[in-house]
């Protein structure tokens, strides 16, 4: 059986975006590993507290030599638009994880709207990567 085990998202400071995930959004480290023979490369993860099979890479737009300058300007200008891609994260309860998570300081996009699959809300991480709170409910 295949299933999905990690996704990335971009993020220009990995110590603010771990501030956010940890403390806005509640979630917790699975791995932070400083790798020195890659440059000081970081390997920085993050999950849903008791969801350990399923983490969020927080990645640092790389430089040269990795990524070219003008692609690293491509992927920054791409997340400040929260265009670099989207996280889906579900919920039993959007207007209360709504709610929750307003009070520890996330900006919201859109507040909770009902949908044909259920009842969603966005909003951005620091550094612009799109979310969507999701309650799903049947379709009919």
């Amino acid at each position: 059986m295949i299933k999905i085990a990690t996704t990335q998202v971009w993020v220009h400071d990995q110590e603010a975006a771990l501030r956010f995930y940890t403390e806005k959004l509640g979630m917790e480290i699975h791995e932070d590993v400083t790798l020195a023979e890659m440059g000081n490369f970081r390997w920085l993860t993050v999950g849903p507290k008791g969801q350990s099979d399923m983490s969020i890479v927080l990645m640092a737009v790389p430089g040269p030599p990795m990524i070219d300058a003008q692609t690293q300007q491509e992927i920054s200008s791409l997340m400040g638009k929260g265009s670099a891609g989207t996280v889906f994260l579900d919920t039993d309860n959007c207007e209360a994880s709504y709610k929750k998570l307003s009070a520890r300081g996330v900006e919201f996009t859109e507040m909770p709207e009902r949908r044909p699959h259920g009842i969603d809300a966005g909003f951005r991480d620091p550094s612009g990567n799109s979310f969507r709170l999701t309650q799903r409910l049947p379709m009919a």
